[in-house]
């Protein structure tokens, strides 16, 4: 397939620039991919698709806040960083991008916070907008991993237009985050409260944890028509060996296997071992999946509703199937279902 047949035209009204008032209480469209059928739920429906022992995995990956504001030197002009990732721990190196990028070149110095106690240096240029920044504190790591923090923002998406508030910093995390490292949330996992999950626990569904840390690259525009050409970033995983005990026992006894996100099926698809079954794994992954596909562990998934040409939209494709996907979309903006990281979700089975 190529990246024109995951273009469509969503009406700006169905961006979703709020979250629900209540997480479990957003609209759920549920593919029934065996009947063809699709049936419209609320999100907390989604308990009565599953069974004693059957799975749920779910991201646990945490969002820290990325964004930051600082002042070049000597112009003082405003410099927008956002933090990608941390490269070198004992000295402070991350990799960054900045805006606007033609102010920001080797050597420039940044500075951050009202007193300007956090100072870094431009020590690399990476991509167009990618910068390499050494960062210049006096005080100890945990002080300064601390000082991040207070002055980063939570890095909402490009396309959420208002300003962020306060309420952000908690909804725009899973109840279930826990491991620091993702610039973005695993959106499909915010749908979830914690009566849901209780629930879910007393029912006897298992809730095993991977860890994938969203990078950018999650939602880099494809940009060539032949989808084999398109590279994604790395992005860090972890799954643990409890985690594939418990996946795997599910696979051999044929119960529901649901991945929460598009993270999570990124995550178990990149360690599966010749006979099918999850390999225990800590380390990197840049694996795209995009039609045709044959999936090897999650027989069912959660996700949202997403942009046009990402590779979000050519995962689902693959698992859903492209007709039939584009059967719910069409559906979708007809029922006026919100799209995007604060949007509605999808249970495909």
């Amino acid at each position: 397939m190529k990246l024109s047949h995951f273009n469509f035209e969503l009406p700006e009204e169905l961006l979703a620039e709020h979250p629900s008032d209540i997480r479990d209480e957003s609209r759920l469209m549920v593919l029934d991919r065996a009947n063809q059928t699709i049936e419209h739920k609320l999100f907390k429906d989604v308990i009565d698709y599953f069974e004693e022992d059957d799975i749920m995995i779910l991201n646990n990956t945490k969002v820290f806040p990325a964004r930051l504001f600082g002042n070049k030197e000597k112009t003082g002009a405003r410099i927008e960083v956002f933090l990608l990732r941390e490269l070198n721990e004992e000295q402070r190196l991350w990799d960054v991008l900045v805006d606007p990028a033609r102010k920001i070149r080797i050597g420039n110095k940044l500075y951050f916070g009202e007193d300007e106690m956090l100072v870094a240096e431009v020590i690399d240029n990476t991509t167009s907008r990618g910068r390499t920044l050494r960062f210049l504190y006096d005080g100890s790591y945990n002080e300064f991993r601390r000082k991040l923090t207070e002055l980063g923002e939570t890095p909402l998406p490009k396309y959420i237009k208002r300003e962020v508030e306060p309420e952000d910093a908690e909804r725009y995390q899973t109840i279930f985050a826990k491991n620091e490292g993702a610039v973005a949330a695993p959106t499909a996992g915010l749908h979830f409260s914690r009566h849901l999950l209780k629930r879910l626990e007393i029912k006897g569904v298992k809730l095993p944890e991977v860890t994938l840390h969203v990078g950018l690259g999650t939602f880099n525009p494809v940009e060539v028509e032949d989808l084999s050409k398109h590279k994604m970033d790395s992005e860090e995983i972890f799954i643990t060996q409890p985690t594939v005990d418990t996946i795997n026992n599910g696979i051999k006894t044929k119960k529901r296997i649901c991945a929460v996100g598009t993270t999570a099926m990124r995550t178990i698809e990149s360690s599966v071992s010749s006979n099918g079954l999850l390999n225990a794994y800590s380390g990197w992954t840049n694996k795209f999946i995009f039609p045709p596909y044959e999936f090897s562990i999650a027989n069912s998934m959660i996700t949202n509703f997403h942009t046009p040409k990402s590779t979000l939209l050519m995962m689902t494709s693959a698992f859903a199937g492209h007709d039939f996907l584009k059967k719910a979309y069409d559906e979708a903006v007809k029922e006026k279902y919100r799209f995007y990281t604060y949007g509605d979700a999808m249970l495909i089975i």
